[in-house]
């Protein structure tokens, strides 16, 4: 035995990489590492640029090809078949649909973890070893408020920050706060936004109800302004007396690292200190204010507050 090649789904050009397949592929290395057994692993270039792929490696470097997880059907894996016909080939964790088709007896073993004719088996990916977890960050961005004008920066902020997001180890949902009673992928009350909010390690966002309610939650907020000289964002991180704002003047990765680096430490118990204020303490929102206006004598003289 030489070297043993792990290819899979993940591995080809036109296929695709999942959760799934990554932690099968982990399950089998670790196997292969325990048993002292070398072994290269080839992936997909739309997936891991820098890594092997197909194209690269020379079939006659492996005495075997391991297949990993997914389906066993097609002209990528009946090619695979082709180009390492002198390697003993194993498919492992697959479900099998047509044992007849050449894409299955190609192989000289096949360990399916499921088949027409035969009892199931758990997934690869159930027994695969645990890394410690990344932190869940919430996204809420708006491209909109053209209110704004020339002071406008959100598409700007929206492109630095995602393509910051990108490079960090967190596991990113894109979520929204406005609400919709027919689109599934929207929450319907604000209870289920709250909800959600409260169950991610960290919020980024570019939106005054974003970083509020974030906060309302328990939940830090990592908050930009996407308006020059600063907007409403800004304002309300001042009367929530939170610190980590970031204007879009000085938006950049460093100063991003900085405050997503405190929110997962001390803006942990901060954010829930600011939740305790505004669930627990005495509202101080402008509402002592409104009920003085609704019942002032209709003959007043209108008066506008002077901001």
């Amino acid at each position: 035995m030489r070297r043993i090649l792990l290819t899979g789904w993940f591995s080809f050009r036109d296929g695709e990489v999942t959760a799934g397949d990554v932690l099968a592929l982990r399950r089998v290395q670790d196997l292969l590492a325990e048993a002292g057994l070398a072994y290269d692993t080839v992936w997909s270039p739309g997936y891991f640029p820098e890594a092997p792929h197909l194209e690269d490696v020379r079939p006659e470097a492996y005495s075997h090809v391991l297949f990993v997880c997914g389906p066993l059907h097609g002209s990528q894996v009946a090619q695979l078949h082709r180009r390492f016909a002198r390697c003993r080939r194993i498919a492992v964790g697959t479900s099998v649909l047509d044992p007849d088709d050449p894409a299955v007896t190609g192989f000289h073993r096949v360990l399916a973890r499921d088949t027409p004719d035969g009892a199931p088996v758990r997934d690869l990916s159930a027994c695969a070893s645990s890394h410690a977890p990344s932190p869940v960050v919430g996204v809420i961005l708006t491209h909109g408020q053209r209110e704004y004008g020339g002071r406008r920066r959100h598409e700007e902020v929206a492109d630095t920050v995602t393509r910051w997001l990108g490079r960090l180890d967190c596991a990113p949902v894109e979520l929204e706060t406005r609400l919709d009673s027919r689109d599934w992928r929207l929450c319907t009350t604000a209870d289920q936004l709250q909800s959600v909010l409260s169950r991610m390690d960290c919020v980024v966002t570019d939106r005054l109800h974003g970083l509020v309610l974030a906060l309302r939650a328990g939940t830090p907020a990592l908050a930009v302004d996407p308006v020059a000289g600063g907007a409403k964002v800004t304002a309300q991180a001042q009367a929530c007396h939170w610190p980590a704002l970031v204007p879009a003047e000085r938006l950049d990765s460093g100063e991003l690292d900085r405050w997503w680096n405190w929110c997962l430490t001390y803006g942990r118990d901060a954010a829930r200190s600011r939740q305790r204020e505004f669930l627990e303490g005495t509202p101080v929102d402008g509402t002592e204010r409104l009920l003085d206006a609704l019942f002032a004598p209709s003959g007043d003289q209108v008066h506008r507050q002077r901001w």
